[in-house]
């Protein structure tokens, strides 16, 4: 699943999400052109993924923070899987609960065809309360409506005439077709660091997506969740993601965030080989960028200089 390598890597992608936590300033400006070139320069410096996250309404009281403007997952990943042609295209992280599973698996399973079998589909409980208030669904269930998701979505991408069990949807004789290419489903990652979501992951999941940065965290987390793995599928491996602090490769502006990987290629693979002691086989790069042709260029030497660093272990 992991490009060949030690450790493969991937980008949530700019522009179609406009949290203030973490969009830059030039953002705000820009639109699916700049996506687009993003898009494309991933694909041709190996990256394992472009990520695009998730939310269908945001409410007065959040948009200072999150912003309103949230691209719709599929839509936007299925324009990219016209643009691209060997990068993976991950919804990180789509929030099932709020959607029928036989309507996710359409959806994935169709964008799985028109990219040629490159979709990883990445699930998460959700954290919005009047989102689900709108959409009808139960925000205090959502853990419980998220494990049924995961299992509907399994099992339509798994098999043309599913078995829906509820208790919240139910179907049978049901078909899902196209038909994904990859086989014998897409790949499912779940999101989340709490222990909830480590259960999840290791009992539902092919994958797992850790929400927070700090290496103390995943040092504590990484054991749980294999543990869990080991008594709900013993022998399954599973696809251990991680997150690093933004990244700038070259010299070191003065207003560098706190915590940023700065400096030479060599220091930056360095910091990041390191996460694969912890079990990590794949991470999320956030890059430190000015305008869209700094952040294109940041990830062009990403690729040339970092990645064969990465891809031998630095």
């Amino acid at each position: 699943m992991v490009h060949a390598g030690r450790i493969g890597y991937g980008i949530q992608l700019p522009v179609q999400s406009q949290s203030s936590l973490y969009a830059e300033v030039w953002e705000r400006d820009a639109g699916p052109d700049e996506i687009a070139a993003v898009a494309r320069t991933a694909d041709r410096n190996g990256f394992l993924y472009v990520a695009v996250c998730d939310h269908t309404a945001i409410p007065k009281r959040l948009a200072p923070a999150m912003g309103a403007t949230w691209y719709d997952t599929i839509a936007t990943l299925g324009w990219l899987a016209a643009l691209t042609t060997r990068t993976r295209l991950l919804s990180h992280v789509y929030v099932a609960a709020l959607r029928n599973p036989l309507r996710s698996a359409k959806e994935f399973a169709t964008l799985d065809v028109l990219s040629g079998g490159r979709v990883i589909v990445g699930v998460g409980a959700g954290h919005v309360p009047e989102e689900f208030d709108a959409l009808g669904a139960d925000f205090e269930g959502r853990g419980r409506l998220l494990d049924e998701a995961i299992d509907g979505i399994a099992a339509a991408l798994s098999e043309e005439f599913a078995v829906l069990d509820g208790p919240v949807w139910l179907a049978r004789d049901m078909a899902v077709a196209p038909r994904p290419v990859q086989q014998p489903r897409p790949p499912i990652w779940v999101g989340g660091s709490t222990p909830p979501a480590l259960r999840r992951a290791a009992q539902r999941g092919d994958g797992w997506l850790p929400q927070k940065v700090r290496r103390s965290d995943l040092a504590q987390q990484i054991p749980k969740l294999l543990s869990y793995r080991e008594e709900f599928r013993p022998g399954e491996a599973i696809e251990i993601g991680a997150l690093v602090p933004p990244v700038r490769i070259g010299p070191v502006p003065s207003d560098l965030p706190k915590g940023a990987i700065s400096g030479s290629p060599e220091r930056i693979a360095e910091s990041i080989c390191g996460l694969s002691e912890l079990g990590v086989s794949h991470v999320q790069v956030r890059f430190v960028s000015r305008s869209a042709q700094d952040l294109c260029d940041q990830m062009d030497a990403f690729g040339s200089q970092v990645g064969p660093l990465l891809r031998r272990g630095s």
